[in-house]
């Protein structure tokens, strides 16, 4: 029997733009997760010297896993084998995969609420069974060690996301090194979702890894490095897990991308452009930070990573959904429903990406801040 599993709505509200813009419309698309920005430089030229000189074919690049693993060692202080990056055709596959190897039909696996809507209906579809936490301001919107000690019984899993999608909050070291104690002494399997690592606006982003050697990481080429089209991520699996893992990917997936492997390694080294990014998305950050109180929204999550605010409009609507749309249709601004990330609390949220250039964020509040108003005044009648 197929698994029920929801739409992920933000999807609708990017075909909506599309169309609006097809009519004519100027749209400012901060509906997505997805950099404005393209590949570094360094990669889209080697990209075009591969595909004068190379036939390419299934193919897992050493020289790729062997630079992911230095950087695990030169970021996180990690000493992980070359053999433990297994290369997956974005971070999407990577999660499937993870869930896939490590559970059974029929396992409770423990994930934050709000977070991203593909870890519930992944879960779904593997007719596994997603325990989702409500995390709310008191634990800055994410999962904590008491939380999963209090879960009984213990799940067979837990799918942790720092920075997070979509609050943007990052669990801090004290915290990760007291949930990698309870999953130990629990027998409570973690994967680590980190494809935001590296957008950071406060302390840099922390690798479970650093506390749980044992856990499942997920990475991927699509947003600090800004390869989202490339369809890159990767799986780090502990060397306990790889025959299992590896003959998963091998029957589902085959192998990643050639083109985008040989792209993805000079990227890795495009540091200063990537940096470049970032400093955009920190001044859209304090840009948004400073307006939308003058807006009416002043309740939102602390958006200490990622590219996103997640505010809550419950004095405005009961409909996240439709929200989103009149916003979309009246200003051509497109957001992202809180129903997408929770489905019980969601419809008082919406979520911002800020990952467009600045000149977009600025022209997005001189449309919000009028209509916001219109609402305001509209709700206080």
């Amino acid at each position: 029997m197929s698994a029920q599993i929801d739409p992920f709505h933000a999807i609708a509200i990017s075909s909506l733009a599309h169309r609006l813009k097809a009519e004519g419309r100027s749209i400012i698309h901060m509906e997505f997760g997805q950099p404005s920005t393209g590949a570094p430089a360094a990669a889209i030229a080697v990209a075009h010297q591969v595909l004068d000189t190379d036939g390419m074919g299934y193919w897992e690049s050493p020289a790729l896993k062997a630079r992911i693993a230095r950087h695990y060692d030169e970021t996180y202080g990690v000493k992980v084998e070359a053999d433990q990056i297994i290369l997956t055709c974005g971070a999407s596959p990577a999660l499937l995969l993870a869930l896939a190897s490590s559970f059974s039909p029929g396992d409770e696996v423990a994930l934050a609420r709000p977070g991203y809507v593909a870890y519930r209906n992944t879960l779904k579809a593997l007719h596994m069974v997603p325990v989702e936490i409500a995390c709310g301001p008191e634990s800055r919107f994410q999962l904590t060690a008491a939380h999963l000690e209090a879960l009984d019984p213990a799940p067979a899993g837990v799918v942790l996301a720092s920075p997070a999608n979509p609050t943007g909050t990052i669990i801090e070291a004290q915290e990760l090194e007291a949930i990698a104690k309870v999953c130990q002494a629990r027998g409570i399997r973690i994967v680590s979702d980190e494809i935001y690592h590296g957008l950071s606006y406060v302390a840099p982003a922390r690798s479970i890894l650093e506390f749980a050697p044992d856990a499942l990481v997920i990475n991927s080429f699509s947003k600090y490095f800004s390869m989202v089209g490339w369809r890159l991520g990767w799986l780090l699996a502990p060397r306990s897990h790889l025959s299992r893992a590896r003959a998963y990917v091998g029957n589902l997936f085959l192998t990643a991308p050639s083109l985008s492997q040989h792209a993805a390694l000079a990227a890795m080294d495009a540091r200063e452009e990537l940096e470049g990014h970032v400093a955009v998305y920190r001044r859209n950050r304090e840009l948004l930070l400073a307006a939308l109180p003058d807006l009416g929204l002043r309740s939102i999550a602390p958006p200490d990573g990622a590219f996103y605010i997640y505010a809550h409009v419950g004095h405005l609507t009961e409909d996240s959904l439709a929200f989103c749309k009149d916003l979309l249709r009246d200003t051509g601004v497109a957001t992202a429903p809180g129903v997408d990330f929770d489905p019980v609390e969601g419809r008082h949220y919406i979520r911002l990406s800020f990952a467009v250039s600045t000149p977009e964020v600025e022209e997005a509040l001189k449309r919000l801040t009028p209509w916001f108003a219109a609402r305001m005044a509209a709700t206080a009648v």
